[in-house]
């Protein structure tokens, strides 16, 4: 029985040498397939019947119809934002049926597109049974309600939208906090309460409402809702700050050898994840869709001279992007300012790449701004070449005559890629071993301000300093080194 184990794992070992046997599969294939393995179905859901409590549900998003009001740009970029929304849409895991456009000079202020296009918005609705309507923008509490009222079934803005998104995409710790935190940032001041709900204790007045038990200053359900709700919020607060810590001692760590760092940043489903993987060899979850990687992905590198570098896979960003996601991630996006140079990654496929581009760095500068930090040197890479229309890509070579075009699909530019990153990212500093005499305090002043001393000690013919320095210094240091 033993020998036969034996032979069929050398028989196993044979296969897999002569490539019959599957190879492991990465961890970002692992992970597509989990989130492959349960997928929403469409069409079993019935009408909202109790519209007041559509807040304190998980979204559950079947049928759907958009709706957008364009209040400014061209007709193309009205229809490229509701394309969008509906890409979102269908990453939530629902059933687009029909969208419509709204022009006005700016939203209504009581149903986002005016009671008669809210009556139209409902016989739309009661034609294609959908059971969500979803605005393409941030709607007010008051415009949430009205527009309930009218089409009689759940609205949702696309901030909830996006929301919806990251918490399904959220895997780890750190991500599903971040999450929660902007959930109920969003959530506190739409909470609604109705009927008994919102009635408050009589506080010892004699009547209908008060009498023995219900004396005292009393407290009604939705602010005891908003009350455990902040308290949550406080405690999410404190461990994302915890998580934090960790990722500042491994940034630092890296500052100290003193490894260039790259983060890669751009829009959402541009192809950063798939750049990742070529440039590292890596096997990062890569799947068509939005916001498919939310968590930062940090992998080493190597320059074609052979120095190392480190890449950092950043979350994608979106035109409009919700103010509680950018405050929730800014522990993450953090590594943006600490970078050595930003791997800009535009979808060249887009229909309007410069507008991916303009939002991106949007978000970016409102990152920097916070920390009060320069922002880091920039190199915009144009990926999706094999897919892109020729015509716009002779537009954007003209527009960017410094990006560099690449695919990461078939591989084609990635050589030129890697050279601009070796010209772009600094020498290392040299490690250099001296012993200097106590009449050059001058070069050991230089080597505190300009260098990294590692180690030192104090002899009788001098000090013994072991450091990195930059390249000129260690010429200055030759005739000293020990």
């Amino acid at each position: 029985m033993t020998n036969t184990r034996r032979n069929e794992s050398a028989t196993d070992d044979a296969d897999r040498v002569a490539g019959w046997a599957p190879a492991d599969p990465s961890v970002g294939e692992m992970q597509l397939e989990d989130r492959s393995a349960l997928r929403r179905v469409a069409g079993l859901s019935t009408e909202l019947e109790d519209i007041t409590e559509v807040e304190y549900r998980q979204l559950r998003l079947e049928r759907v119809v958009l709706v957008g009001v364009w209040t400014g740009g061209t007709a193309a970029q009205a229809e490229a934002s509701l394309a969008e929304l509906a890409a979102l849409a269908e990453t939530a895991g629902s059933e687009v049926l029909e969208g419509l456009i709204q022009r006005r000079d700016r939203p209504d202020a009581a149903t986002y597109i005016g009671s008669g296009k809210a009556e139209e918005l409902r016989q739309v609705v009661l034609a294609t049974g959908a059971d969500t309507v979803i605005c393409d923008g941030e709607l007010t509490p008051a415009q949430l309600t009205a527009l309930e009222k009218f089409v009689k079934v759940k609205v949702i803005d696309r901030t909830a939208l996006i929301l919806d998104i990251f918490a399904q995409h959220a895997t780890s710790r750190e991500g599903k906090a971040q999450v929660s935190l902007a959930q109920m940032e969003y959530m506190l001041p739409r909470l609604r309460g109705w009927g008994e709900s919102m009635s408050r204790q009589a506080g010892g007045r004699a009547g209908s409402n008060g009498g023995v038990g219900l004396r005292g200053p009393g407290e009604t359900k939705i602010e005891t809702d908003r009350r455990r709700i902040r308290e949550r919020m406080a405690k999410l607060r404190r461990e994302i700050k915890a998580m934090k810590s960790v990722r500042d001692t491994k940034r630092t760590r890296r500052m100290r050898n003193r490894i260039p760092s790259v983060a890669i940043v751009g829009y959402t489903n541009a192809g950063k994840s798939s750049l990742l993987n070529k440039l590292t060899g890596s096997g990062v979850l890569v799947q068509n869709a939005l916001f498919a990687t939310l968590d930062p992905t940090t992998r080493r590198a190597e320059l074609p001279d052979g120095r190392e570098y480190v890449l950092t896979d950043t979350v994608g960003f979106v035109r409009h992007l919700p103010t509680q996601l950018v405050e929730a991630f800014r522990s993450t996006l953090e590594e943006v300012t600490d970078a050595d140079l930003l791997l800009h990654v535009v979808d060249g496929s887009d229909p309007l790449p410069t507008d991916q581009i303009k939002a991106v760095r949007e978000v970016i500068t409102d990152v920097l701004r916070e920390s009060d930090a320069p922002p880091p040197p920039e190199l915009i890479v144009v990926n999706k070449v094999d897919a892109a229309d020729p015509l716009t890509l002779t537009e954007l070579r003209a527009l960017l005559p410094d990006a560099v075009f690449v695919s990461a699909r078939s591989g084609e530019g990635l050589d030129e890629l890697r050279e601009h990153l070796a010209a772009l990212l600094e020498h290392p500093d040299v490690e250099v071993k001296v012993l200097l005499p106590y009449t050059r305090g001058d070069l050991l002043a230089r080597i505190h301000s300009d260098g990294q001393v590692l180690n030192s000690a104090h002899e009788v013919d001098g000090t013994r300093v072991h450091a990195r320095v930059p390249q000129a210094l260690a010429s200055a240091l030759v005739e000293y080194a020990a």
